[in-house]
Protein backbone atom coordinates (compact mmCIF):
# COMPACT_ATOMS: atom_id res chain seq x y z
CA UNK A 1 0.00 0.00 0.00
CA UNK A 2 1.34 3.38 -1.07
CA UNK A 3 1.05 5.92 1.15
CA UNK A 4 -1.06 9.60 1.48
CA UNK A 5 2.25 11.38 0.48
CA UNK A 6 3.13 9.11 -2.77
CA UNK A 7 4.94 11.67 -4.93
CA UNK A 8 3.21 12.11 -7.92
CA UNK A 9 5.91 10.80 -10.20
CA UNK A 10 6.30 11.75 -14.04
CA UNK A 11 8.31 9.67 -16.48
CA UNK A 12 10.36 11.92 -19.49
CA UNK A 13 11.06 9.85 -22.39
CA UNK A 14 10.86 10.48 -26.15
CA UNK A 15 10.68 6.70 -27.04
CA UNK A 16 8.92 4.15 -25.15
CA UNK A 17 11.49 1.41 -24.90
CA UNK A 18 11.28 -1.86 -22.50
CA UNK A 19 12.98 0.01 -19.65
CA UNK A 20 10.17 2.71 -19.81
CA UNK A 21 7.48 0.63 -20.31
CA UNK A 22 9.11 -1.44 -17.22
CA UNK A 23 9.22 1.65 -15.08
CA UNK A 24 5.49 2.48 -15.87
CA UNK A 25 4.26 -0.88 -15.29
CA UNK A 26 5.43 -1.06 -11.42
CA UNK A 27 4.74 2.22 -10.89
CA UNK A 28 1.21 1.04 -12.25
CA UNK A 29 0.83 -2.10 -10.20
CA UNK A 30 2.26 0.01 -6.84
CA UNK A 31 -0.73 2.43 -7.55
CA UNK A 32 2.04 5.58 -7.75
CA UNK A 33 0.01 8.32 -9.35
CA UNK A 34 2.48 8.60 -12.44
CA UNK A 35 2.13 10.46 -16.02
CA UNK A 36 4.41 10.56 -18.95
CA UNK A 37 6.08 13.82 -20.80
CA UNK A 38 7.01 13.35 -24.20
CA UNK A 39 10.09 15.67 -24.71
CA UNK A 40 9.03 16.66 -27.79
CA UNK A 41 5.91 18.75 -26.30
CA UNK A 42 8.15 19.92 -23.56
CA UNK A 43 8.76 24.10 -23.06
CA UNK A 44 9.67 25.74 -20.18
CA UNK A 45 8.30 29.59 -19.85
CA UNK A 46 10.51 31.80 -17.39
CA UNK A 47 7.45 32.68 -15.03
CA UNK A 48 5.62 29.40 -15.34
CA UNK A 49 3.88 28.16 -12.38
CA UNK A 50 5.66 24.62 -10.81
CA UNK A 51 4.80 21.56 -12.68
CA UNK A 52 2.09 19.13 -10.54
CA UNK A 53 4.79 16.37 -9.99
CA UNK A 54 7.21 15.78 -6.89
CA UNK A 55 9.64 13.72 -8.97
CA UNK A 56 10.68 13.49 -12.56
CA UNK A 57 12.66 10.38 -13.87
CA UNK A 58 14.65 11.25 -16.84
CA UNK A 59 14.29 8.67 -19.51
CA UNK A 60 15.17 11.22 -22.39
CA UNK A 61 17.98 9.63 -24.70
CA UNK A 62 19.54 12.99 -25.80
CA UNK A 63 21.80 13.67 -23.36
CA UNK A 64 21.41 17.75 -24.33
CA UNK A 65 17.77 17.22 -23.96
CA UNK A 66 18.17 15.25 -20.81
CA UNK A 67 20.20 17.89 -19.26
CA UNK A 68 17.93 21.06 -20.05
CA UNK A 69 14.88 19.60 -18.77
CA UNK A 70 16.38 19.02 -15.48
CA UNK A 71 17.79 22.13 -15.21
CA UNK A 72 14.33 23.34 -15.88
CA UNK A 73 12.34 20.88 -13.27
CA UNK A 74 14.97 21.09 -10.79
CA UNK A 75 14.98 25.12 -10.59
CA UNK A 76 11.09 24.92 -10.48
CA UNK A 77 11.83 22.44 -6.73
CA UNK A 78 11.30 19.41 -8.65
CA UNK A 79 13.46 16.25 -8.03
CA UNK A 80 14.86 14.64 -11.28
CA UNK A 81 16.85 11.62 -11.45
CA UNK A 82 18.97 11.67 -12.98
CA UNK A 83 20.07 15.72 -11.70
CA UNK A 84 21.04 17.75 -13.92
CA UNK A 85 24.94 17.66 -11.99
CA UNK A 86 25.01 14.02 -12.62
CA UNK A 87 23.79 14.53 -16.44
CA UNK A 88 26.49 17.14 -16.71
CA UNK A 89 29.44 14.62 -15.55
CA UNK A 90 28.09 11.42 -16.30
CA UNK A 91 27.40 12.61 -20.08
CA UNK A 92 31.32 14.45 -20.68
CA UNK A 93 34.12 11.45 -20.77
CA UNK A 94 36.51 14.12 -19.52
CA UNK A 95 34.76 15.63 -16.46
CA UNK A 96 33.98 11.73 -15.42
CA UNK A 97 37.67 11.20 -15.92
CA UNK A 98 38.34 14.68 -13.73
CA UNK A 99 35.57 12.90 -10.26
CA UNK A 100 36.89 9.73 -11.04
CA UNK A 101 40.50 10.95 -10.31
CA UNK A 102 39.76 13.36 -7.64
CA UNK A 103 38.22 10.64 -5.92
CA UNK A 104 40.95 7.88 -6.57
CA UNK A 105 39.02 5.53 -8.14
CA UNK A 106 41.01 3.72 -10.33
CA UNK A 107 40.47 4.49 -13.85
CA UNK A 108 43.10 4.28 -17.39
CA UNK A 109 45.34 7.59 -17.68
CA UNK A 110 43.50 9.87 -20.17
CA UNK A 111 43.95 13.11 -21.73
CA UNK A 112 42.24 15.81 -23.40
CA UNK A 113 43.76 17.73 -26.21
CA UNK A 114 42.11 20.93 -27.80
CA UNK A 115 43.78 20.31 -31.12
CA UNK A 116 44.83 18.16 -33.21
CA UNK A 117 48.44 18.75 -33.02
CA UNK A 118 48.51 18.28 -29.27
CA UNK A 119 46.19 15.58 -29.72
CA UNK A 120 48.79 13.63 -31.33
CA UNK A 121 51.63 14.71 -28.46
CA UNK A 122 49.23 13.30 -25.99
CA UNK A 123 48.76 9.82 -27.66
CA UNK A 124 52.68 9.65 -27.73
CA UNK A 125 52.70 10.73 -23.93
CA UNK A 126 49.82 7.95 -23.24
CA UNK A 127 51.55 5.29 -25.34
CA UNK A 128 49.85 3.32 -28.68
CA UNK A 129 47.19 1.67 -28.83
CA UNK A 130 45.13 4.47 -27.64
CA UNK A 131 41.43 4.96 -27.98
CA UNK A 132 39.89 8.38 -29.49
CA UNK A 133 36.39 8.43 -27.93
CA UNK A 134 34.11 11.70 -28.54
CA UNK A 135 33.25 13.58 -24.99
CA UNK A 136 29.77 13.09 -25.58
CA UNK A 137 28.61 10.01 -26.56
CA UNK A 138 26.66 6.70 -26.36
CA UNK A 139 26.84 3.42 -27.81
CA UNK A 140 30.17 2.66 -28.73
CA UNK A 141 29.73 5.58 -31.53
CA UNK A 142 32.87 7.00 -33.04
CA UNK A 143 35.33 5.27 -30.52
CA UNK A 144 38.32 4.18 -32.01
CA UNK A 145 41.03 2.25 -31.36
CA UNK A 146 44.33 3.61 -33.09
CA UNK A 147 47.45 1.35 -33.67
CA UNK A 148 49.79 4.14 -34.49
CA UNK A 149 50.30 7.98 -35.11
CA UNK A 150 49.30 7.62 -38.90
CA UNK A 151 46.11 5.91 -37.47
CA UNK A 152 45.29 8.82 -35.43
CA UNK A 153 45.81 11.45 -37.69
CA UNK A 154 43.44 10.16 -40.19
CA UNK A 155 40.68 10.13 -37.20
CA UNK A 156 41.61 14.09 -35.68
CA UNK A 157 41.00 14.84 -39.53
CA UNK A 158 38.00 13.34 -40.11
CA UNK A 159 36.80 14.80 -36.98
CA UNK A 160 38.18 18.48 -37.50
CA UNK A 161 35.60 18.70 -40.45
CA UNK A 162 32.83 18.02 -38.35
CA UNK A 163 30.73 21.01 -37.36
CA UNK A 164 30.34 20.48 -33.78
CA UNK A 165 33.17 22.86 -31.67
CA UNK A 166 32.96 19.68 -29.39
CA UNK A 167 33.98 17.31 -31.81
CA UNK A 168 37.06 19.06 -32.35
CA UNK A 169 38.29 18.15 -28.93
CA UNK A 170 40.43 14.87 -28.31
CA UNK A 171 39.57 12.93 -25.60
CA UNK A 172 42.39 10.32 -25.57
CA UNK A 173 42.45 7.18 -23.51
CA UNK A 174 44.81 4.38 -22.62
CA UNK A 175 44.06 0.73 -24.24
CA UNK A 176 43.62 -1.82 -21.67
CA UNK A 177 44.85 -5.22 -22.70
CA UNK A 178 41.60 -6.64 -21.72
CA UNK A 179 39.67 -10.23 -22.10
CA UNK A 180 36.72 -10.02 -24.67
CA UNK A 181 34.41 -8.65 -22.34
CA UNK A 182 33.48 -5.45 -19.70
CA UNK A 183 31.86 -5.59 -16.88
CA UNK A 184 28.41 -3.37 -16.24
CA UNK A 185 27.15 -3.01 -12.54
CA UNK A 186 23.68 -0.85 -11.73
CA UNK A 187 23.86 1.30 -9.10
CA UNK A 188 20.69 2.10 -7.85
CA UNK A 189 20.45 5.13 -4.68
CA UNK A 190 23.74 4.55 -4.06
CA UNK A 191 23.96 0.61 -4.28
CA UNK A 192 24.87 -1.78 -6.82
CA UNK A 193 22.40 -4.00 -7.60
CA UNK A 194 24.37 -6.65 -9.59
CA UNK A 195 26.85 -7.00 -12.44
CA UNK A 196 26.85 -8.31 -16.07
CA UNK A 197 29.81 -9.61 -17.84
CA UNK A 198 29.32 -7.99 -21.85
CA UNK A 199 30.93 -10.46 -24.52
CA UNK A 200 31.96 -9.37 -28.17
CA UNK A 201 34.03 -10.57 -30.95
CA UNK A 202 35.22 -7.47 -31.48
CA UNK A 203 36.68 -4.85 -29.05
CA UNK A 204 33.77 -2.84 -28.07
CA UNK A 205 31.37 -5.01 -25.87
CA UNK A 206 28.09 -2.58 -25.81
CA UNK A 207 25.33 -3.82 -25.83
CA UNK A 208 24.05 -1.52 -28.62
CA UNK A 209 26.69 -2.96 -30.85
CA UNK A 210 25.55 -6.91 -30.37
CA UNK A 211 27.46 -7.74 -27.46
CA UNK A 212 26.17 -10.56 -25.02
CA UNK A 213 25.67 -10.51 -21.36
CA UNK A 214 25.69 -12.84 -19.03
CA UNK A 215 25.85 -12.71 -15.04
CA UNK A 216 29.06 -11.50 -13.51
CA UNK A 217 29.59 -11.76 -9.27
CA UNK A 218 29.29 -8.92 -7.40
CA UNK A 219 32.45 -8.71 -5.26
CA UNK A 220 32.96 -6.91 -2.74
CA UNK A 221 35.57 -4.55 -4.46
CA UNK A 222 33.48 -4.52 -7.76
CA UNK A 223 30.81 -3.14 -5.41
CA UNK A 224 32.91 -0.96 -3.95
CA UNK A 225 34.48 0.86 -6.76
CA UNK A 226 30.83 0.90 -8.58
CA UNK A 227 29.22 2.69 -5.62
CA UNK A 228 32.47 4.83 -5.63
CA UNK A 229 31.65 6.06 -8.87
CA UNK A 230 28.53 6.90 -8.75
CA UNK A 231 28.82 8.78 -5.58
CA UNK A 232 31.39 11.02 -6.85
CA UNK A 233 29.57 11.77 -10.28
CA UNK A 234 25.97 12.51 -8.69
CA UNK A 235 24.40 9.57 -9.88
CA UNK A 236 21.08 8.31 -8.24
CA UNK A 237 21.41 5.68 -11.34
CA UNK A 238 23.97 4.43 -12.71
CA UNK A 239 25.39 2.03 -15.19
CA UNK A 240 29.53 1.81 -14.01
CA UNK A 241 31.38 0.56 -17.00
CA UNK A 242 34.92 -1.68 -15.74
CA UNK A 243 37.35 -3.60 -17.33
CA UNK A 244 40.15 -6.41 -16.02
CA UNK A 245 43.32 -5.45 -16.61
CA UNK A 246 46.08 -8.19 -17.13
CA UNK A 247 47.10 -8.28 -13.67
CA UNK A 248 43.70 -9.16 -12.35
CA UNK A 249 43.06 -5.31 -11.13
CA UNK A 250 39.85 -3.56 -11.89
CA UNK A 251 39.19 0.03 -13.44
CA UNK A 252 36.40 1.67 -14.19
CA UNK A 253 35.71 3.51 -17.78
CA UNK A 254 32.30 5.35 -17.94
CA UNK A 255 29.77 6.11 -15.52
CA UNK A 256 26.45 6.05 -17.67
CA UNK A 257 23.56 8.38 -16.37
CA UNK A 258 20.76 7.15 -18.80
CA UNK A 259 20.88 3.45 -18.02
CA UNK A 260 19.54 0.62 -20.65
CA UNK A 261 18.69 -2.36 -18.54
CA UNK A 262 17.16 -4.51 -20.40
CA UNK A 263 20.41 -7.02 -21.56
CA UNK A 264 21.21 -6.98 -17.46
CA UNK A 265 17.92 -7.73 -16.71
CA UNK A 266 17.81 -10.99 -19.03
CA UNK A 267 21.81 -11.65 -18.09
CA UNK A 268 20.15 -12.08 -13.78
CA UNK A 269 16.46 -12.94 -15.08
CA UNK A 270 14.26 -13.09 -12.32
CA UNK A 271 16.98 -12.91 -9.64
CA UNK A 272 17.00 -8.89 -10.19
CA UNK A 273 14.27 -6.86 -11.14
CA UNK A 274 15.90 -3.45 -12.10
CA UNK A 275 12.40 -1.39 -12.31
CA UNK A 276 11.25 -2.49 -9.01
CA UNK A 277 13.99 -1.61 -7.14
CA UNK A 278 14.78 2.38 -8.68
CA UNK A 279 11.06 2.60 -7.92
CA UNK A 280 11.47 1.17 -4.40
CA UNK A 281 14.94 2.93 -3.68
CA UNK A 282 14.11 6.29 -6.09
CA UNK A 283 10.80 6.47 -6.14
CA UNK A 284 9.56 5.80 -2.95
CA UNK A 285 12.59 7.25 -0.98
CA UNK A 286 10.78 10.23 -1.84
CA UNK A 287 7.99 8.95 -0.51
CA UNK A 288 9.52 8.23 2.67
CA UNK A 289 10.99 11.78 2.95
CA UNK A 290 7.89 13.35 2.29
CA UNK A 291 6.59 11.42 5.31
CA UNK A 292 9.08 12.66 7.51
CA UNK A 293 8.51 15.86 6.40
CA UNK A 294 4.82 15.78 6.67
CA UNK A 295 5.08 14.25 10.58
CA UNK A 296 7.63 17.20 11.54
Amino acid sequence: MVSSTAPRTALLASRMRFEEKRLLEVLDRRGIPRTVIDTRTVRHHLHDTPPPWDLVLNREISATKALYAALSYESAGVTVVNSAAAIETCGDKWRTSLALRAAEVPTPPAALALTAEAAEEAAEEIGYPVVLKPLVGSWGRRVALLPDAAALRTVLEYSEALPSPLAKLAYLQRYVDKPDRDIRVIVVGGTPIGAMYRTSDGWRTNVARGATTTSCPLTDDLAKLAATAARETGADLAGVDLVEDADGGLQVLEVNHGVEFKGFQEAHADRVDVAELIVERLVLGIDKRMDREVGS
